[in-house]
């Protein structure tokens, strides 16, 4: 088994312009482009976490709290919250900055457990997670909990 890993070793930041194709007609972009730019993110926190191949198992909170306009900065900040056997739920903020005023918002959150991946297309085990700093530790502990109520566990 690899050796124990910190958040930031996989943490990410991505920001996109978006674009009328990430829009309908009225300017507000697509909940499903957003979903998408979270599915990416997460898989390349969860990639350079595990180093394997790994796939979406579940979003369980797709949260959108604010529209999203054409012109846009999106910003995608991702980390992994909390591992398991072959699992790791990925958090993932999404920020929208109007560029020409500065205003951010709280655009969006989600929850991705993504799943590693052998040679073979098999989950495979992953380095567990060094949670550091007091808020790691905090959703190191919501993220099992989260993970707990997905399975049915008590």
């Amino acid at each position: 088994m690899d050796a124990p890993k910190k958040v930031r070793e996989s943490a990410l930041v991505s920001t996109r312009w978006m674009f009328p194709s990430d829009a309908n007609p009225a300017g507000n972009v697509f909940g499903g482009a957003i979903v998408r730019y979270i599915d990416e993110i997460a898989a390349a926190v969860a990639q350079r976490h595990a180093r394997k191949n790994v796939v979406i198992a579940s979003m369980d909170r797709m949260d959108f709290h604010k529209p999203v306009r054409v012109g846009d900065l999106l910003t995608l900040k991702a980390s992994v919250n909390y591992v398991g056997n072959t699992s790791m739920e990925i958090g993932v903020r999404v920020e929208a900055e109007n560029p020409r005023t500065g205003i951010t918002i709280h655009a969006a959150s989600a929850y991705a457990t993504m799943v590693a991946l052998d040679e073979n297309g098999k989950p495979t085990a992953v380095p567990r997670l060094l949670p550091e700093t007091d808020e790691e530790k905090r959703r190191y502990s919501e993220g099992e909990a989260r993970r707990k109520r997905r399975l049915g566990i008590k």
